[in-house]
């Protein structure tokens, strides 16, 4: 398979480093050579000193010859521009990236499909759903929904030491066979984050504290969870505060429930201008600087504020406002982090919810390249991991015996499905049907292995 990336920055980056290692064969082509010789040198990959909307440039690039052709430069109109030319000249697939939320309206994604585009990517509007949907749970890092109607939820929760006996963790110290025994099977262990490496769960693995435990649970079981988790006291999410005032705070809050009540921290007065416009009618613009105690206190922080939401350009900002926060007991916290250097840190200092963009932005591209049918998908870089959501195919091998003698690739971990609108776990003698959604966490790349067995 062949993929033209046009624009070296950090989502065209990102993505050619992520493909490179799948040996596909990838053309990266920007217009700074300096930068082209560097991932030269760093990736096995091919680079081209051309313009993106240069339909000789284009051509040299080979794009008649692309399976799927990628423009994520940091000029909206030159990426549709590309890709148009691109799909002209012979590419079978396009995407776009773009920044104008319009675009994102389904009227509006008909329109471009048929002018030649397959896909739009704004990495801004998937970061913030990914916020208010992690948002809404204090008790957990980070939550995904699966399903059309987000019957089937993915959390991963950092196994703590109890504190001043508030928290009655009835899992901790527990095989998780013997979790089975005791509490039925109201969720399914999918992985374990244990000294910075991924552990497949089965019978003989014993939760222990300090661990990041991911669980696929349905909607209906995750107060369940919750309380067997010891979280009950945790409260729910109505006051967040977001401190940077960019284009994704702006989609952030207006992601966010409509019963939470948001305010928004910005320095410079003129975006606070502007921000009064774009955002909700109840949100509060303030103007003031994110390391202003006093402000942040007058504010409720750490007395009434459950959410604290750090989204400025600024990881290092971001991190330690975070961990701030968190010391001052606010229970969720979220940060921005685009640096992936830093995700290992972040995770160390128990920021919280880490939200990245280009992984984010990464996941939905990715799944393109996939030739079964998959909805979504999330690469969870903190766990090496990534989770795919499969519809299953008529007479696909994985419908021809019960789950367990599939034969699915080791690091494979069926999560659950939802058949006929209704999340459930699955279990070795499940036999999938055509139209399951099925969820699968994949840890180490084993994704492309299990593409045959849904196609």
């Amino acid at each position: 398979m062949k993929i033209v990336i046009a624009g070296a920055g950090a989502v065209g980056t990102h993505l050619a480093r992520l493909l490179s290692k799948d040996n596909l064969s990838v053309v990266l082509i920007d217009h700074d050579e300096n930068i082209l010789a560097k991932l030269n040198n760093e990736l096995d990959i091919m680079t081209c000193a051309v313009s993106a909307t240069s339909i000789d440039g284009l051509r040299k690039a080979g794009v008649e010859n692309a399976d799927l052709f990628i423009a994520v430069t940091s000029h909206e109109s030159k990426n549709i521009t590309s890709a148009l030319l691109a799909r002209q000249l012979g590419a079978r697939r396009t995407v776009a990236r773009v920044d104008n939320y319009e675009y994102m309206k389904p009227e509006n994604r008909v329109f471009f499909e048929k002018a030649g585009i397959d896909a739009l990517i704004y990495p801004e509007l998937l970061a913030a759903r990914e916020i208010a949907d992690s948002a809404q749970y204090s008790w957990a890092r980070q939550m995904w929904k699966f399903g059309v109607d987000g019957n089937l939820l993915l959390l991963n929760v950092k196994m703590g030491v109890p504190e001043n006996g508030q928290e009655s963790n009835q899992l901790l110290g527990y095989t998780l066979k013997e979790i089975g025994v005791r509490h039925g099977h109201s969720f399914h262990v999918v992985a374990i984050r244990r000294d910075n490496e991924t552990v497949m769960p089965h019978g003989e693995v014993r939760i222990l504290p300090h661990d990041i435990v991911f669980f696929m649970t349905t909607r209906d079981e995750v107060s369940t969870l919750r309380h067997l988790l010891g979280k009950d006291h945790y409260p729910q999410v109505k006051r967040a505060l977001i401190i940077g005032g960019g284009k994704l705070s702006v989609g952030a809050d207006r992601a966010l429930p409509e019963f939470m009540d948001v305010k928004i921290l910005e320095a410079d007065e003129a975006r606070c201008e502007e921000l009064g416009r774009l955002t909700r009618n109840r949100t509060l613009v303030i103007h003031g600087e994110a390391h202003d105690m006093d402000l942040l206190e007058d504010e409720g922080y750490g007395q009434h504020l459950e959410a604290f939401i750090a989204l400025t350009p600024n990881d290092e900002k971001n991190i330690l406002a975070c961990v701030a926060a968190h010391r001052k007991g606010v229970p969720k916290t979220i940060a921005q982090v685009e640096n992936l250097d830093y995700l290992g840190m972040a995770e160390a200092l128990d920021v919280g919810t880490v939200i990245n963009k280009k992984a984010i932005a990464a996941s939905y591209i990715y799944q393109m390249l996939l030739k079964s049918s998959v909805d979504n998908m999330k690469m969870l870089n903190v766990a090496d991991a990534e989770v795919a959501e499969f519809v299953v195919r008529k007479d696909s091998l994985v419908t021809r015996c019960p789950v367990m003698d599939t034969g699915l690739p080791r690091g494979v971990n069926i999560g659950g499905m939802v058949r006929n609108g209704k999340g459930c776990l699955v279990g070795g003698q499940t036999v999938l049907q055509e139209d399951d959604r099925v969820v699968l966490f994949c840890i180490g790349g084993t994704l492309k292995k299990i593409d045959r067995y849904f196609k």
